[in-house]
């Protein structure tokens, strides 16, 4: 089978656990490839996410690594019998690696818990309110490309639609709530439609009021992804040059406990809905 030229997110994140499991074996390279009988550069491309791996090979590598934790090695070895391309790869070539990454982050998440500063959450976007905040971006986008991602960010919401969606639970600032891209009616439909869409049963928005004063990371929007096993969480944090996405265990316990105090900074969601109401009703 020849290398991959452009391995997915997902996939060079199963070739990292992986590695992961190799090294927390005190295995390296060398070592494993002479107990599992194969090649140092199989290995190595395996790791990395160029080459593909099967759900068997997967079990017999974790035996091999002597991994005691079923349940991770149940969730990798079901990651690598996935088949087929998500629906963001009808992008691939238009829009960016990071935006594909993150449709197919979210696609397989278990639950989702993120803080929005400037914006609403992609997810929770209206169409009216994506095109405004696309129609600012310099230099300006052409009327193709933006019809395109138009598409992928819409799309992006029937995560929240799927069978079993994710846990969502949405920390958005008192300034995303009074920005109104695209006018006052713009931004009173998109305050109404976070009021519908936070009555669903999987989907909780708490508001950040100007008056809970500072709290961790003010800077940014982030959002923390849940895999089916911890080991599998991400994070996704804006970045001047677009977006990183963080997996190693420090950052993602030091951002759990950065979400964790900004969510003691947040209304409850009742309050919140009633906050929302009230700032729709002042635009």
């Amino acid at each position: 089978m020849p290398p991959r030229k452009a391995p997915t997110a997902r996939q060079r994140r199963l070739g990292t656990e992986l590695r992961r499991m190799r090294e927390h074996a005190g295995q390296t390279i060398a070592e494993a490839a002479d107990i599992l009988g194969t090649d140092r550069t199989t290995i190595s491309n395996t790791e990395s996410g160029r080459f593909g791996v099967s759900g068997e090979r997967v079990r017999t590598w974790a035996n091999s690594y002597q991994c005691p934790d079923a349940e991770y090695v149940d969730a990798l070895a079901d990651m690598a019998a996935e088949r087929g391309q998500g629906w963001w790869e009808e992008y691939r070539n238009e829009l960016v690696n990071m935006a594909l990454d993150l449709a197919e982050l979210e696609h397989h998440a278990a639950g989702i818990r993120s803080v929005q500063i400037m914006h609403v959450p992609g997810v929770l976007q209206t169409e009216d309110y994506v095109r405004a905040v696309y129609e600012g971006a310099v230099p300006a986008i052409s009327p193709a490309r933006l019809r395109r991602r138009l598409s992928h960010r819409l799309k992006r919401r029937d995560v929240l639609d799927r069978d079993n969606p994710p846990e969502c639970t949405f920390l958005i600032h008192e300034a995303a709530l009074r920005m109104t891209y695209g006018g006052v009616d713009v931004g009173r439909s998109q305050l109404d439609y976070l009021l519908k869409e936070s009555e669903r049963d999987n989907v909780t928005i708490r508001a950040i009021p100007f008056a809970a004063g500072g709290f961790p990371n003010a800077g940014s929007s982030t959002q923390y992804v849940y895999g089916v096993v911890p080991q599998l969480d991400t994070v996704q944090t804006d970045t001047p040059s677009g977006s990183a996405f963080l997996d190693a265990e420090t950052p993602l316990a030091n951002w759990r406990a950065v979400l964790d105090r900004t969510e003691e900074c947040s209304l409850d969601p009742d309050s919140s809905r009633d906050f929302i109401r009230a700032i729709a009703q002042q635009l």
